[in-house]
């Protein structure tokens, strides 16, 4: 017999558990385990006034944040949004059926004030990497760094050229924030090169084309990461320039040290931090073995001999060309000792002309100089070193697995939505980076770290 709809009186009273209609299996709920915001209130006490309206729950802001960061879900009022309507959210953020979600215009206040001035945001990353190394997920003897370009939230079309300068008239926050980086190692003073096109809306913005297609303005976020489970134990916000990106890693490795105590045997990384410099910063300052590739330049492309047909003596300090002749630094005696040294930090080992006329291989060496010179950098001990771990199993095995901080871009940019930024100036990409990384390092735990399960029953 068919069965009709029959109108049913509502119920006075209603017996609802939240706590029952969350799945066990939701990634929210393996990830609370993980979020301990008991301190939260006294981080952020000295930023509160002791008087007036009482304001909004800074805890179910900063729950609120994480849900949409951990879900990809980028706009704060669509946000909103899916807190109200989403049951499982509402159990993560402590609100029950009947709590009141914030208007989305509470958190650009709440950012651009008490969660900037108390650096909160870079509080609840760290605690996310301690969180980690107490569950054992970082080793602590190998780290990776590398760079990821992200858009930012500027068009190409209205772009400025760069020799001309912001407009006089053009006032915002994107612009007192990059007026107060301009001697930050990550930002203003990272190159002295003007860029082809400034942004009036994020003049911190680089316009870059390194993706290989149509340029656009973006920044650079930093990430450095334990080989082991790939934790994201720092992330560093940074203008697109590789100068830039090497000051950031700099500044990473010094301050997981000063936070957390790590200090690595090795770092694994691409040839952007294949420079001299900082290999002779990784090498002899820190103590880390740079399973990197030598940033060179020195391989000629017109048939002639390459510094590497050319072999060092350490104890003599001279090279030997493949004619079998000796190339000094210096062929006289000089009253007034020389360092030899050149702007660029370089040595030049000269042949002597009397050899370089009498060689049958000059056609292949020098053709169009008097001799042959050989420059050598001040920091060539430190690139030697890093040529020598290139050549051994364990460089290989890091080549492997520094592979994984590529892997958390593409799961930063596909998974979280994060290929595009939605704040201006670099406070506001620092605040989205921190966040994505916050996201990504509960994401892991939640994954590696199985939930409990309950004990059968008797």
């Amino acid at each position: 017999m068919m069965g009709e709809r029959t109108v049913m009186q509502e119920a006075l009273f209603y017996s609802f558990n939240l706590e029952q209609h969350v799945p066990a299996d939701h990634m929210l709920r393996s990830i609370d385990r993980f979020v301990d915001l008991s301190g939260l209130r006294a981080h952020l006490q000295p930023f509160y006034s002791s008087m007036g309206r009482p304001s909004i729950d800074p805890e179910l802001m900063v729950r609120m944040l994480i849900v949409g960061y951990c879900q990809g879900i980028r706009s704060e009022r669509r946000l909103c949004e899916e807190v109200h309507l989403n049951l499982a959210y509402r159990w993560f953020c402590r609100l029950g059926l009947e709590g009141q979600v914030p208007d989305h215009s509470t958190f650009s206040k709440n950012r651009h004030g008490r969660f900037r001035d108390s650096d909160l945001l870079r509080h609840l990353f760290e605690q996310s990497v301690q969180r980690c190394m107490e569950e054992g997920l970082v080793g602590g003897e190998a780290f990776a760094v590398d760079a990821s370009l992200i858009k930012a939230d500027a068009s190409r079309q209205k772009g400025v050229e760069g020799s001309r300068g912001l407009p006089p008239e053009a006032t915002s926050r994107a612009i007192d924030e990059y007026l107060s980086v301009l001697d930050d190692a990550a930002f203003g003073a990272a190159s002295e090169v003007t860029p082809k096109f400034v942004s009036p809306a994020d003049p911190a913005a680089r316009w870059t084309a390194a993706h290989g297609g149509q340029a656009f303005f973006a920044y650079s976020t930093n990430y450095l990461i334990d080989l082991d489970h790939a934790v994201i134990v720092d992330v560093e916000a940074s203008t697109a320039v590789r100068q830039a990106e090497v000051s950031a890693a700099k500044t990473m490795i010094e301050r997981a040290d000063e936070r957390f105590d790590l200090y690595p045997e090795r770092l694994a990384a691409d040839t952007a931090y294949g420079s001299a410099e900082t290999l002779q910063w990784l090498v002899h300052d820190r103590g880390i073995e740079p399973h990197i590739p030598v940033f060179d330049r020195s391989d000629r492309k017109d048939g002639t001999f390459s510094r590497a047909d050319f072999a060092y003596d350490r104890e003599s300090d001279t090279y030997t060309c493949p004619a079998g002749k000796e190339l000094r630094k210096f062929h006289r005696s000089f009253t007034t000792p020389r360092s030899g040294v050149t702007k660029a930090n370089t040595m030049k080992y000269r042949a002597s002309k009397r050899d370089c006329d009498a060689c049958p291989m000059k056609p292949r060496c020098c053709p169009n100089m008097p001799s042959r010179y050989v420059p050598r950098s001040v920091h060539e001990g430190a690139r030697d070193l890093a040529r020598d771990i290139a050549k051994t199993e364990a460089y290989a095995e890091s080549r492997c697995l520094r592979k994984k901080v590529e892997m958390l871009f593409a799961h930063l940019k596909r998974i979280l939505k994060l290929d595009r930024l939605r704040l201006r100036g670099p406070c506001g990409a620092k605040d989205e980076f921190l966040l994505a990384a916050t996201a990504q390092n509960l994401r892991k735990l939640a994954k590696l770290i199985p939930m409990p399960q309950p004990a059968p029953a008797i």
